[in-house]
C-alpha cells in the first residue's frame, strides 16, 4: 500500500534477472569463502579483525547479544506470520522453504565440505560471552538466516525498510564475532550461502512485478507491499 496518493496496481509476479545475477555472485563469494578457510586456519588479516571486534566494551555485550537473535533458526517462521495475515503467499512459502533450505546447505553441504573450527579452537585470548566454544564454526547459520529474510523481503519493502533490514543483518553478523562465535570470514561466508538460498527461492516462487500509480499526491513511490492474490 502506498501512503498519501492513489493506490497502486501490481502487475503480476516475475522471475528477475538481478536475482539470478545475486544467485551467482554470492555462490561465487560463497565458494571463495570456503576455499580461504578450507585450511582451517585463520589468517593474520582476518586475526586483527576479529581481536578488534571482539574486544569491545563489555556493556555492549546485552543489546549484540540481543541481535543474535536475529539469527535463530524459527526467525523465518516469525516473519512468515505476518506476510501470512497480508495474504503474500509466495512470501511465506520462500520464508517456511528457507529454514530447511538452511539445514541442507549450511547443515549438509557447506559444514560437510569446509570444517573450521570456533574461534577458541584456532586462536588466542578469545573472549568468549555467552557463545559454544568449539564445534564447526563455518558458515555461521545466524547470517545464513539474516541474509536470506532480507533477500527474501527486498522486493516487498520500500528502500528505506531494505537499508533497516540491512543494518540489523550487519548487527546481527558483528555481534556473533564480538560474542566469540565466529571469525569474520565465518560471517561472511554464511551471508554470502544465505543471500544465494534467498536468491534461489526469489526465482522460484517469483517476486512482485512492476507497480503502477495513478496520477496524483505520492505518485512515483513504491509500494510496501504488493496487492494480494497476484
Amino acid at each position: 500500500m502506498t501512503t498519501g496518493g492513489a493506490p497502486g496496481h501490481v502487475a503480476g509476479y516475475r522471475r528477475r534477472r538481478g536475482d539470478a545475477a545475486t544467485l551467482l555472485i554470492t555462490t561465487a563469494l560463497a565458494a571463495l569463502c570456503s576455499w580461504a578457510v578450507a585450511s582451517g586456519d585463520v589468517g593474520p588479516v582476518e586475526e586483527a579483525v576479529f581481536d578488534w571486534v571482539n574486544r569491545w566494551p563489555d556493556r555492549l555485550e546485552e543489546p549484540l547479544w540481543l541481535f543474535q537473535l536475529l539469527g535463530v533458526l524459527g526467525v523465518p517462521l516469525l516473519v512468515a506470520i505476518p506476510a501470512l495475515a497480508l495474504r503474500r503467499w509466495r512470501l511465506v512459502l520462500a520464508l517456511v522453504l528457507l529454514v530447511p533450505l538452511k539445514l541442507l546447505v549450511h547443515g549438509e553441504v557447506v559444514k560437510g565440505l569446509v570444517q573450521r573450527q570456533r574461534p577458541e579452537s584456532t586462536l588466542s585470548e578469545v573472549v568468549l560471552r555467552d557463545v559454544p566454544s568449539a564445534g564447526v564454526a563455518y558458515p555461521s547459520g545466524h547470517a545464513v538466516i539474516t541474509a536470506g529474510i532480507v533477500v527474501l523481503l527486498a522486493p516487498y519493502v520500500r528502500r528505506r525498510w531494505l537499508a533497516v533490514l540491512v543494518a540489523l543483518a550487519l548487527l546481527n553478523a558483528v555481534a556473533r564475532v564480538f560474542l566469540g562465535a565466529h571469525a569474520p570470514l565465518d560471517v561472511v561466508g554464511g551471508a554470502a550461502v544465505g543471500a544465494a538460498l534467498g536468491a534461489a527461492l526469489n526465482l522460484l516462487v517469483g517476486v512482485p512485478g512492476s507497480v503502477r500509480y495513478a496520477v496524483g499526491p505520492g505518485a512515483g513511490g513504491r509500494a510496501s507491499l504488493p496487492a494480494p492474490g497476484r
